[in-house]
């Protein structure tokens, strides 16, 4: 079922995406009365699921779900039309139009994607506000990833500062860690503050190491519910049990708990928890999953938990500055793809369908969605022949130059592109089915 969920997050996602992104293109192209022959969500490759035809354009979504497309009248593409190109440029094609409507045309999938993913933020703000844990409201520290232990943290540490930069949130440490390289932490532990060197290349090896948290907020495992048909139910625990400790190893934190229980799944082992005041402990089977069926209360019943709404008007900049804070960051990361490290984490549609929760949170799905809006916009722009970014690097040349590309040229840019991108599709979703056979 969480699997069925993610998938569906997934396809609807992309679907919103791939369609509004098309429609940048065709929206530009008819704005300039250029002919549209097709628009389509995923490729037909020769069979269509569904289509019809309005005016000059056909309209239909194709059986392979990777991405979508508009062909566009007179233009060097994926179609490869060539017999097309043979003909004088008709008044409705695409090279019969000026550079500057083509460029147009060419970005306007890039722009409504960068548009969308600023739109979702603002309304994301609008509706929900933003809610964090301040470092200073985490009132029982952090518990930290066995390579945080390595360097010097310990779980309870507070870190205050990476180099020069405060921190407010956790995350603000993972993102710095792994784009700047930094030399110190400076760490509250209890009532003292000390700096603590850092390891040259610690981005690097939480890249190797697949750290997806380095560090998680500490707070009691106080049971809320018990889950009806689940082991905790038949063990007998109760609402506002404390659990504590699992086979006598302590764990009196919600994480360290959930760790040292997935140690003992598929078996049976002992729960110590608190009850009224007094220290109990019972058996119990931990499922194949490492679950026993226990939802914990809340964590903001113990930590400080802040939130920030914004009116109508005050999340519109905030929400373009969380789209544009996010792009920085990605493509500051990009670079990392270029490591052996960072190769390795390249990931395809399973990587993708992994950053949709489980169960259905619309927060989520469109927290989700305006993160890949950025990614997709930004992918395309990219200077790759197929592209819509290798389309605009040969506009540009044009208007610099005042002459276009050879079209033999474009035909043959146009299919080492193909050939790039289909390796590079193989490759992510490669490194997937690796992920998922071996690790």
């Amino acid at each position: 079922m969480e699997f069925l969920i993610k998938a569906l997050q997934l396809i609807l996602s992309l679907s919103i995406l791939v369609i509004l992104h098309e429609f940048g293109h065709y929206l530009f192209a008819r704005l300039f009365k250029t002919r549209v022959e097709k628009f389509y969500l995923f490729f037909d490759a020769g069979f269509s699921l569904f289509k019809f035809k309005k005016g000059e354009t056909e309209y239909g979504i194709g059986w392979l779900p990777l991405g979508g497309y508009v062909k566009i009248s007179g233009m060097i593409d994926e179609s490869m039309d060539k017999e097309q190109m043979k003909q004088p440029p008709q008044p409705h094609e695409f090279r019969a139009k000026p550079a500057w409507q083509r460029l147009l045309i060419m970005v306007g999938g890039v722009l409504v994607n960068f548009i969308l993913a600023m739109v979702i933020f603002w309304m994301i703000l609008f509706k929900w506000g933003e809610t964090y844990i301040p470092v200073e409201g985490a009132t029982y520290g952090y518990a930290y990833h066995p390579v945080g232990h390595e360097i010097g943290l310990q779980d309870g540490d507070l870190i205050l500062s990476v180099d020069t930069m405060e921190v407010n949130t956790i995350s603000d440490v993972s993102n710095y860690v792994l784009l700047e390289d930094p030399a110190t932490f400076t760490v509250q532990r209890g009532d003292s503050v000390f700096n603590l060197p850092l390891p040259e290349d610690l981005g690097k090896r939480l890249l190797s190491e697949e750290v997806r948290q380095f560090a998680q907020v500490r707070f009691p495992f106080v049971v809320d519910s018990v889950v009806a048909g689940m082991p905790a139910e038949d063990a007998g625990f109760h609402k506002g049990d404390s659990l504590v400790a699992v086979a006598g190893k302590d764990a009196p934190f919600f994480y360290e708990f959930v760790d040292e229980l997935f140690h003992h799944k598929d078996d049976t082992t002992t729960v110590s928890f608190f009850r009224n005041g007094e220290l109990m402990s019972l058996p119990i089977h931990v499922n194949k999953s490492g679950k026993i069926g226990i939802a914990p209360r809340s964590p903001s019943g113990y930590l400080s938990v802040e939130t920030r709404k914004y009116g109508f008007f005050e999340a519109f900049p905030a929400g373009i500055k969380k789209g544009t804070d996010l792009l920085v960051n990605y493509v500051k990361q990009l670079g990392l793809i270029f490591t052996k490290e960072g190769a390795r984490q390249v990931g395809g549609f399973g990587t993708i369908g992994s950053l949709f929760p489980a169960s259905w949170d619309w927060f989520s799905f469109w927290n989700t969605t305006a993160f890949l809006s950025i990614i997709l916009a930004f992918m395309n722009i990219l200077p790759i022949p197929a592209l819509d970014g290798g389309h605009v690097m040969f506009l540009l040349y044009e208007i610099v130059a005042r002459r276009k590309p050879n079209e033999k040229f474009m035909e043959h840019a146009q299919l080492v592109g193909m050939i790039i991108l289909v390796a590079l599709l193989l490759y992510a979703n490669g490194n997937d089915l690796f992920r998922w056979l071996f690790e």
